[in-house]
């Protein structure tokens, strides 16, 4: 069953197309993340879902019951904020009890509820509590536990952790992740912060200028993304311009200012004479001195400068300038077993056409 499905749902205010008209659903049981910079249109989707605004035209449907003109009370949806929203004059217990004492619930039901979900979210012991008494993860745990505790149907994230740091940030990650798997509650997260949509979901929904861009799992938008913004947008993209001269055999080959590359991978029914991207992950890039006697792969070797070199602790990432201007980034193991490369060195790059992929230009 589709928890959440939007028929042709749009938003707009004035002159201004906030949202283009889409369909999406959402699966019962799934998280499924909005995921796109400022102004992509996912704060409003979300909000519309939330019945925060009004739709300018479609339905939305949750359970397979329209909701397109009803109240957020009677929706039955939960909310977590990224400011916690949490009142500071009630203490822990309180904050959380609030939902089920609106709802007139047996005061013995609710010390159970309270009690049961405090464990949930490893807080036993600080049920009494104020929230200025806490730190930003715990409080973020307290507005879950707050959301988890009357049982919606769907939950929804608004960027719940922008305002932790990255190592909290983490852990918060980690946490949500475990309650939706321990609960089988369908959450609806919006952020756009890459790295939470690639750990914490199961389907991203990629948003663009109010129009969605791409909807996959993390694993498909990493490694398959169809247009240039999806790659460039969802981890490091080296992309590197051209024009398709063959495209029926085994390989696409394009003709790019670095000479002709080959791809096994690419768009449904490119043909010649087509302008393409060819992607190539940082990862995929081998990088070795210029004076190295080991044998090239198929493809020819790339004669570079190393402009810069930045350690991002497992990792090293490596900028390197090829005639014409143009750079590509390579990424390789760190620690002591990874290679060492003084600034403006001269370098040789290569990759495989399997790791090759051809995209549209956007």
């Amino acid at each position: 069953m589709n928890m959440i499905e939007l028929k042709q749902v749009s938003r707009r205010y004035g002159d201004v197309q906030a949202l283009a008209p889409l369909d999406f659903s959402v699966k019962q049981g799934e998280f499924v993340t909005l995921l796109g910079p400022s102004g992509s249109g996912k704060t409003t989707l979300l909000n519309l879902i939330a019945g925060m605004v009004k739709p300018s035209s479609g339905q939305i449907f949750v359970r397979g019951v329209d909701i397109t003109n009803a109240p957020p009370s009677a929706r039955g949806l939960g909310m977590v904020f990224q400011n916690y929203a949490l009142m500071p004059h009630m203490t822990v217990f309180d904050n959380i009890a609030f939902p089920l004492r609106v709802r007139k619930l047996p005061k013995d039901e609710i010390r159970r509820r309270v009690t049961e979900v405090l464990d949930m979210v490893r807080l036993p012991d600080l049920a009494a509590r104020k929230p200025k008494e806490l730190s930003g993860g715990q409080q973020q745990r307290v507005s879950l536990a707050r959301c988890i505790v009357y049982n919606p149907a769907l939950i929804l994230l608004d960027e719940p952790l922008g305002a932790l740091d990255k190592k909290l940030r983490e852990q918060m990650q980690f946490e949500i992740r475990r309650l939706h798997a321990r609960l089988g509650i369908t959450m609806l997260n919006v952020t756009h912060d890459q790295d939470e949509a690639l750990s914490m979901s199961d389907r991203i929904v990629l948003m663009n200028e109010g129009r969605v861009e791409q909807i996959a799992t993390p694993d498909e938008l990493y490694r398959a993304p169809r247009t240039a913004f999806a790659a460039s947008f969802i981890g490091t993209a080296n992309l590197i311009a051209g024009t398709v001269q063959e495209s029926g055999g085994e390989h696409i080959v394009v003709s790019t200012a670095l000479g002709m590359l080959r791809a096994t991978r690419g768009v449904n029914g490119v043909s010649r004479g087509a302008a393409v991207n060819l992607l190539v992950r940082p990862e995929s890039v081998r990088m070795l001195p210029a004076t190295s006697g080991e044998e090239a792969q198929q493809e020819p070797r790339h004669a570079g400068t190393l402009e810069d070199s930045i350690t991002l602790g497992s990792v090293v990432r490596h900028h390197v300038r090829l005639p014409g201007d143009m750079q590509i980034v390579v990424q390789q193991q760190g620690g002591r077993h990874g290679a060492a490369h003084a600034r403006g060195a001269p370098v040789m790059l290569d990759w495989a056409p399997e790791d090759c992929q051809v995209i549209a230009q956007d």
